[in-house]
Parts: structure tokens; sequence; C-alpha cells
């Protein structure tokens, strides 16, 4: 009955805390920014799902962050996706069946190592874990006949998510929407009285 009262009580504690959570400025723009993406994908008939994790990664509180948070997501899969498929293509090379042998635990290791490196020597240290996530993706999750152009396409989607983002956070800056609603509330306050 004791572990009930807590649990009830650590609840109630949650709900409190959510009530002072409030939708901000960033919380819009990363809606719009994902939505934005998702939209012109529709038009394209194309799959957005990278385009939209690209956008939501890639906005930032100010435009500072948005190019360094796009940044880390944008070269970290530019940095993966070509060191995977350089290292997948030495793999089926040996494995033409692809597969998961011994060597990949080989590759990986290298890759993983020279990843870091690359991410390192192009001073985009952020790019690593986004960098490493695409590497096993390469390694690991893609068919033979398919991955160069799976690297190409998640590159080229992940660019356009980040690119809305700041495209929406440059046409929208903090300051510049603030001065929008207050004149907009001081124009409908004015109607009403």
């Amino acid at each position: 009955m004791q572990e009930l009262t807590t649990i009830g009580e650590n609840l109630m504690k949650n709900i409190n805390k959510t009530a002072n959570i409030k939708l901000g400025m960033r919380n819009m723009k990363t809606a719009i920014a994902a939505t934005f993406c998702a939209f012109i994908y529709l038009l394209l008939d194309r799959n957005p799902t990278f385009a939209c994790i690209g956008a939501v990664f890639g906005l930032g509180g100010n435009m500072e962050e948005s190019k360094l948070n796009g940044g880390n997501r944008l070269f970290g899969t530019i940095f993966g996706g070509l060191l995977g498929m350089l290292l997948f293509t030495l793999y089926i090379k040996i494995h033409p069946e692809g597969g998961f042998k011994p060597l990949m635990l080989l590759l990986l290791f290298v890759g993983v190592i020279l990843l870091i490196l690359i991410s390192l020597y192009f001073s985009w240290p952020g790019a690593i874990q986004p960098g490493g996530v695409m590497l096993c993706i390469m390694l690991f999750n893609q068919p033979v006949d398919t991955y160069i152009e799976y690297s190409f396409n998640r590159i080229f989607d992940t660019a356009i998510g980040v690119i809305i983002a700041l495209l929406i956070n440059y046409f929208f800056p903090r300051e510049r929407v603030v001065r929008w609603r207050e004149a907009i509330y001081k124009k409908f306050s004015k109607k009403e009285k």
C-alpha cells in the first residue's frame, strides 16, 4: 500500500510539473520546419522521414544553435554515409552476398575510429554520434544492391531538412516574431476597447 501512495504522489508531482510547461517559439518553429519538409516531400511523392529528422535536429533556439545542431546532423550523415559506402564496398568485394560475417567487426572498429578522426579533423565533434548511426546503418542494415543509393538519398534528405530549419530560423528570428506578436496583440486589444 505504501508503494501505491508513493507512486500516486510522484504522479501528482509530474502532473503539476507539466501544468507549467508552455508551448514556446522554438517548439512552433520546429513543428513548422518538420511539417514544411513533409509537405514538400508529399508534393514530390517521396518519403519525408530523414528530411523531417534533419529539420527537427537542425532547429535551435537561435541561428547559431541551428547552424551547430544542423551541421552536426548533416556532417555526421555525410561522414558516416561516405565512410559506410567505402567500407561496405570493401566488404562486398570479399563477401558479395553481404550478410554479417566476422570481417564486419573489424570494419566497424576501423570505421568508428576513422569517423572520429574525420569529424575532429573537420572540427565537427558533434558529427560523431549521427555519423556513427549512419555508419552502423550502412554496414549492418543495407542490401548489397541499394547501399550507395540509400546513402546518397539519406545525405540529400538530411540536407533538405537542415536547410529548411536554417531558413525558418533565419526568416523568423525570435526578435522579429516577438515584434509581430506584440503588434498583433496591440491591434486586437485596441479593437476590443
